[in-house]
């Protein structure tokens, strides 16, 4: 007897259209309302009856169905089934499924599920459409994910292929993914790195301090925002080597803006670091010897003289000057000097004292400056470094070519404190000290002291610099000349020599006396003769028709200017520039000592402004050599007579035999003579019986402006007069 639980006779009701419940001999066991209406009875007809009974008639094919239904675990259907009781054609559809005891157990029952054949279409059509449409998400998801999949490979393939680091983690701060850039700078494949933190693999220090950077994906984490590296961050690889890099940390978040992970974007800036501390040490250090530069030092000096001001302390300011440092330069070349400036910087450092900061410079040339931090209020260890150091540079030889070369330092010494407004007046008064140590004779110290006569007479020469750039500006200079006399009365034309004044600012003139020394002291001489040759130049372009009156018009360059390399470049393309009658016109007048200490300048720059058509002339001869062989080498048009010679002319029996032999020498090579400082009727017929070539002095003509060529000429004319009334008809 089949035995019918609550549950199974609930799930028969609940069955649309109704159902049958068959033992497996095929008989009714329970009907629903609605089952037994379709086949046209009621429940309590069918129970106990064959269901093939009922329809014997219309559907042979229901013992096999039932048949295959108890056999198999799916459903055996039988479709077209008449309705029982004859009142109309309606088809049934009959749907069979065995139920089982257990997952595998044997068959105990038959369902049979009554629909009518519209119902049953209904229902399929039903699941025919939610089938389309499961095939149509399975479609579009499928579609979905194949672009998905495509978008991944080719997010893969960029993140591959571009030239950043690139590095993910979870929330935890645990690795994730990295790209093979990543994996060749943390020196950790995807693999091993993968659920490791990120610590572990991204170890970063600070450059300068290597102490830990704080972790930016924490940071990240932490603060839910875009986080960058801290500066100068080394990233330590795997294998120890090291990076510099920047990167930037960003959360990923989903659509609704939770926070999954981070994205660390790194990359190596290694060589552009190395490329930017190079250019950053060129730009603050002295190419030639390592040493700090002036502007860096100056830098420092600014720094530490504001720090005083606030805290007070004991610093101090050694500015060295290298004695006979010129004459190893001229005699040996610049090559060799340059590496006796790399060797005496090295031997300054290696004086410096150990026991507190000491910074070395060099300022230009061959001036160094040294900065020494936290002395004692007496300056102990500032006057022991000074002293050291002259000890060493002074016990320095240099051998070249089988030449001794010595050199000195002179050494000024000032203390860093608050009297000083600002490092300009601190540098020059070191710079005045150090030109004191200098002028006691060199390789010394000199202390700066406020009451020191001698310094304060360089302070004082320190003012003119001022007014010498002042009147550089302002147009402050004026243009004399004072005309020479020819000598033999051959010479027509104008011959004169171009004087500087300068116009203080109350109108009245200075001397160049005043002046020159100071600009000469404090390397401002370029800058004036920069403004004299051009104004000449421009004065002699004016003259038009009276240039031809104009025979010789000489200027003075001094030895700054000729030593100094951009002067010359200067004044050559000033003459290039100029026409070939005007440089006809002109003179430079170059001092023997500037000539015989820069003997290499002095020949080239003399031989360059010569084959423009210029002329030259050697002024003050016989104030700056004992010998003359230096004269080979040079090729001059005019010897000026020093001075001190013409005016013991007469009374001293050397100076009357020096300035014959002067005269002679200028014969020799080509020259003629200029005798200077010719201020009486005595000394004018004296040297025109040596047989001098021009005369120039208050005797024949003091100077005047420039501008009053009239005046020259006419004084020109007249003089060549009187002289053809004293000497008679030709």
């Amino acid at each position: 007897m089949l035995e019918i639980s609550e549950d199974l006779l609930g799930l028969l009701a609940a069955m649309p259209g109704g159902g049958l419940l068959l033992d497996t001999d095929g008989v009714i066991r329970f009907s629903t309302s609605d089952a037994a209406a379709r086949l046209g009875h009621r429940p309590a007809d069918l129970e106990g009856r064959a269901l093939s009974a009922i329809a014997q008639d219309c559907s042979p094919g229901l013992a096999e169905a039932m048949t295959a239904a108890l056999r198999s675990s799916g459903e055996a259907r039988l479709r077209l089934l008449p309705r029982m009781d004859g009142a109309g054609g309606e088809l049934l559809a009959l749907r069979l499924r065995a139920v089982r005891r257990g997952p595998a157990g044997r068959a105990i029952a038959l369902l049979v599920v009554v629909q009518t054949q519209a119902e049953a279409m209904r229902r399929f059509l039903e699941l025919n459409e939610r089938l389309v449409s499961v095939e149509r998400e399975a479609a579009r998801r499928l579609r979905a994910e194949a672009r998905l999949a495509e978008q991944l490979a080719w997010t893969r393939v960029v993140l591959n292929s571009i030239g950043d680091a690139v590095l993910t983690t979870d929330r935890l701060g645990q690795v994730t993914w990295m790209n093979p850039v990543a994996e060749q700078l943390t020196g950790w494949t995807r693999e091993m790195a993968s659920g490791l933190p990120l610590a572990r693999v991204f170890h970063i220090l600070n450059e300068a301090t290597r102490q830990p950077v704080a972790d930016p994906v924490q940071c990240c984490l932490a603060q839910g925002r875009i986080v960058g590296l801290a500066n100068h961050t080394v990233l330590i690889s795997r294998d120890g080597r090291e990076y510099g890099i920047e990167d930037s940390a960003a959360p990923i978040r989903d659509d609704q803006g939770e926070l999954h992970g981070v994205v660390l974007v790194f990359h190596d800036v290694t060589e552009q670091r190395r490329l930017a501390g190079e250019l950053n040490y060129r730009a603050s250090h002295d190419g030639l010897t390592g040493a700090v530069n002036r502007v860096e030092f100056e830098q420092r000096l600014t720094q530490r003289l504001a720090e005083h001001r606030l805290t007070g302390g004991n610093d101090a300011l050694l500015f060295i000057d290298l004695d006979q440092f010129k004459l190893v330069n001229d005699s040996a070349g610049h090559a060799v000097g340059d590496r006796l400036l790399r060797q005496l910087a090295q031997l300054i450092d290696d004086c410096l004292p150990r026991e507190a900061p000491a910074l070395l410079a060099r300022i230009g040339g061959d001036e160094f400056a040294v900065l020494i931090e936290n002395d004692n209020p007496a300056l102990d260890l500032a006057r022991r470094t000074a002293a050291r150091i002259c000890d060493e540079v002074g016990g320095y030889r240099l051998v070249h070519a089988g030449r001794r070369f010595k050199v000195g330092a002179s050494i000024g010494l000032v203390p860093l404190d608050r009297r000083w407004p600002n490092e300009a007046a601190l540098m020059h008064a070191a710079d005045s000290a150090c030109y004191a140590a200098k002028q006691d004779g060199g390789n010394r110290v000199r202390p700066w002291c406020d009451e020191d006569a001698s310094l304060q007479l360089l302070r004082s020469a320190a003012k003119w610099v001022h007014r010498i750039e002042e009147a550089i500006e302002s147009g402050r200079f004026v243009l004399f000349a004072q005309r020479i006399q020819p000598a033999q009365g051959h010479d027509a034309g104008l011959h004169a020599e171009v004087l500087l004044r300068m116009l203080d600012t109350d109108g009245s003139l200075i001397l160049p006396g005043a002046f020159l020394p100071a600009a000469e002291r404090f390397h401002l001489a370029p800058l004036i003769d920069r403004w004299v040759l051009p104004a000449v130049l421009t004065w002699l372009g004016l003259q038009s028709e009276r240039l031809n009156a104009i025979t010789l018009l000489s200027m003075n360059v001094s030895g700054q200017s000729l030593g100094d390399r951009i002067f010359r470049g200067f004044a050559l393309d000033l003459l290039e520039a100029a026409s070939p009658l005007l440089r006809s016109r002109l003179c430079l007048e170059i001092t023997e000592t500037a000539a015989v200490s820069q003997p290499i300048e002095a020949a080239r720059f003399i031989d360059d402004v010569r084959r423009l058509g210029v002329r030259v002339a050697l002024d003050d001869f016989g104030a700056g050599a004992s010998a003359f062989a230096y004269l080979k080498r040079l090729r001059v048009d005019y010897l000026k007579i020093d001075g001190q010679y013409v005016r013991g002319l007469l009374s001293d029996p050397l100076d009357e035999a020096t300035v014959r032999c002067f005269i002679d020498v200028a014969r020799a090579i080509g020259a003629r003579a200029i005798a200077e400082f010719v201020e009486d009727e005595r000394t004018s017929q004296r040297l025109t019986e040596f047989g001098i070539d021009f005369l120039q002095g208050y005797l024949f003509a003091r100077p005047v402006p420039l501008a009053d060529l009239e005046s020259l000429l006419e004084e020109a004319a007249r003089s060549r007069e009187q002289q053809r009334d004293v000497s008679g008809p030709a």
